[in-house]
């Protein structure tokens, strides 16, 4: 019998065929009638000339991974839920724009490949890109002996998206007076893993151990998936009602709150987020009393329990949070918009390289 000397060597590209076997049909169910091709070729294909319906189609784009939680889905051999996390975190900020993502790729590495993990993980990708009607039009899987350890791997996505150039929601349509809406969270999300795996660290915990205020396993809360706003954000904003009612968007993830809404408001307004607004959800609560950490002093690293925010007019403010509610997306008023003051002390004004608004968090959060 012929050997391999790529199998040799750590390489099994049929494992890799048996992977692609059994997340076959969870990718082609996300396919529309934009996909070109179907299931398998060498690139991914889609019929752009639904953009000849756009009077000045402008294109977005975003890549992302989904961080250190994949050490905990490693930990605790659960990996059907990791690819939502990669969805929401490369859609999410695509709808920011306005822009309505149509299609994503993914790419994973791993260690050592073996089928039934990387479907789980490729499903969970699938499953979430058809819950925001993106198609899942093509991905790659690669073996790494040696640099990853054989049940080690990383993920990693981009989408694409497409606006109307008059429609581009930015810091330029913010208006004083604009009511700003805080889109709820389903937990940690991806951001900040590094110091919840710390804090699990440090108290000897294990991602078995059954946690009251959890009502499960510390491991399955850790592994809660991300929020997906894009699938009911494409709702909204295409009712005729809102048609202009919405200035901007952030996403609240790596750096917190008050950066990431810095980061998309005009350098002339300012921002008080007012924390009594909302609770945070027991696992921000459990994991920073562990630590012997502040709440407040973990708004630049957790999203605690705020995932999006939108901007929008004053006078369709309460429709568009009823609207956001009834889509199954739990939505309140956080502040208004202000003229800035002339003294900016506690204000954030600046994030990764935007000097932008001038965001504040003020009062306690709810109990």
């Amino acid at each position: 019998m012929t050997t391999n000397p790529y199998a040799a060597s750590g390489v099994d590209t049929e494992a890799g065929d048996r992977a692609v076997e059994l997340m076959k049909a969870a990718v082609s169910a996300t396919h529309n009638n934009l996909v070109l091709g179907g299931f398998g070729g060498f690139a991914g294909m889609i019929d752009a000339s639904m953009l000849k319906s756009y009077d000045h189609p402008i294109l977005a784009t975003s890549t992302d991974g989904v961080g250190t939680k994949v050490a905990i889905a490693q930990a605790m051999d659960k990996h059907d839920t990791i690819g939502q996390d990669l969805v929401g975190m490369v859609v999410d900020d695509i709808i920011v724009t306005g822009a309505r993502s149509l299609f994503m790729t993914d790419y994973i590495a791993t260690g050592k490949l073996e089928p039934q993990r990387i479907a789980d993980i490729v499903r969970g990708i699938a499953k979430a890109c058809k819950q925001v009607d993106v198609a899942l039009v093509g991905g790659e899987t690669a073996e790494h002996p040696g640099l990853l350890k054989p049940d080690e791997y990383d993920v990693a996505g981009a989408a694409v998206g497409v606006v109307e150039k008059s429609k581009i929601l930015s810091a330029e349509k913010v208006q004083v007076g604009d009511v700003v809406i805080g889109l709820g969270s389903s937990g940690l999300h991806s951001n900040g893993y590094s110091l919840v795996r710390k804090i699990v660290s440090d108290n000897n915990w294990k991602y078995s151990d059954q946690i009251a205020e959890f009502g499960r396993s510390l491991g399955e809360e850790l592994l809660e998936p991300t929020a997906l706003y894009t699938g009911v954000l494409n709702k909204v904003l295409a009712d005729v009602r809102f048609q202009d009612k919405f200035s901007t968007m952030s996403h609240i993830t790596g750096g917190g709150i008050a950066a990431n809404l810095s980061r998309v408001l005009p350098t002339s307004v300012s921002l008080s987020v007012e924390r009594a607004s909302w609770q945070p959800q027991p696992v921000f609560q459990v994991l920073a009393e562990s630590a012997g950490i502040a709440l407040t002093d973990l708004e630049s690293t957790w999203n605690l329990g705020l995932g999006f925010a939108v901007v929008v007019r004053a006078d369709s403010a309460s429709q568009i949070m009823q609207a956001i509610n009834d889509h199954g997306i739990r939505s309140w008023q956080l502040g208004v918009i202000e003229q800035k003051p002339a003294e900016l002390d506690g204000y954030l004004v600046e994030a990764k390289g935007v000097h932008g608004g001038a965001v504040r968090l003020v009062g306690d959060f709810a109990k």
